[in-house]
């Protein structure tokens, strides 16, 4: 018999494989005790992208979408209406068939959310929190109007990487330390892992940012604080520190001490070293028109890695080897 609940059957099988993408495999690996209530703030957080990146609804109604939102996660409010909403303006805009079925099943993830235990309840609500505010800034700094806008300052770029992505390392660290103490090593804090793990995260969306910086400009925006003119330059300034971020992940993951743990998390780290790698070989004229690793690689990151999770070395070790 599965030990599944019924809502983690209902949202978190084909739905939850189809928005998460490559993701899921992630998420499939984690233990049982980790997997739901991240299945859940996953879907939940794409639930709130998708509402942040439908275009076609003016940015009035997704920005008041997005608050009724963050007050239903608090636990107040009537579900409803804000459903209704979602129902008849943002289905219809949804050119992809899960992004649709995700924003019909809003209801359901709410009330999943309302199933949960104290503990991962408050660290589902506050990492939802942060990466709303994160998603109602971009709507605010970047109005649909043709000019090309950029962030204003690097600590404008560090605080929207870490609303978005880095406050995720820190919320998979606590449900870790909640649920699973077990799983990190008692030989580095929890504080000291919140840290690695908030670097980890923002370090991936910087690798989003940077990948993504052809097509984010053709769109009139640029998540990196500079002039049309010094874009190059500042990304390649940026590429370095996003390595850095990435070797925080490196240590993080050496101390989980919980096997299939550490797989689920040095996944999207190994994806991203990749990721890394292949832009700081690409010329300018390719970086523009985007980078990324193929089916092919990814199958075999995966299989090196369930080899290397048997210990932090192993996993240094094919860490280097994709960097390089």
């Amino acid at each position: 018999m599965s030990d599944e609940t019924h809502h983690e059957r209902e949202l978190g099988g084909q739905l939850l494989a189809a928005v998460s993408r490559s993701f899921y495999l992630t998420l499939k690996a984690l233990p049982k005790k980790l997997r739901e209530p991240i299945s859940l703030a996953y879907l939940l957080a794409r639930t709130a992208d998708t509402i942040a990146d439908t275009a076609s609804v003016s940015a009035e109604v997704r920005l008041d979408c997005l608050e009724r939102y963050r007050v239903l996660i608090r636990g107040g409010s009537e579900v409803s209406p804000l459903a209704a909403t979602l129902r008849d303006q943002f289905c219809p805009q949804q050119a992809d068939e899960a992004e649709r079925r995700l924003m019909e099943k809003f209801a359901e993830g709410i009330a999943w959310l309302r199933t949960m235990r104290p503990a991962p309840l408050r660290a589902i609500q506050n990492v939802l929190e942060h990466i709303i505010d994160g998603q109602m800034l971009d709507i605010r700094r970047f109005p649909p109007d043709g000019r090309l806008r950029s962030l204003a300052s690097a600590d404008e770029l560090d605080q929207y990487t870490w609303l978005v992505a880095g406050c995720v390392g820190e919320f998979w660290t606590q449900l870790c330390a909640s649920e699973l103490p077990s799983s990190l090593d008692p030989a580095v804090t929890t504080g000291q892992m919140q840290e690695w793990g908030a670097r980890m995260g923002k370090g991936l969306q910087l690798i989003n940012i940077l990948r993504d910086i052809g097509e984010d400009t053709r769109d009139s925006r640029c998540y990196l604080p500079c002039k049309r003119d010094d874009i190059q330059t500042e990304w390649c300034k940026w590429l370095q520190t996003c390595t850095e971020h990435l070797e925080c992940g490196l240590r993080y993951i050496q101390y989980v001490a919980h096997g299939k743990l550490r797989y689920a998390t040095a996944l999207p780290l190994l994806l991203g070293i990749q990721t890394v790698a292949k832009m700081r070989k690409a010329t300018w004229g390719q970086i523009m028109s985007g980078i990324k690793i193929s089916r092919l690689d990814v199958a075999s990151i995966l299989a090196q890695a369930a080899i290397a999770c048997r210990s932090g070395e192993a996993m240094e070790k094919l860490f280097r080897k994709l960097a390089a």
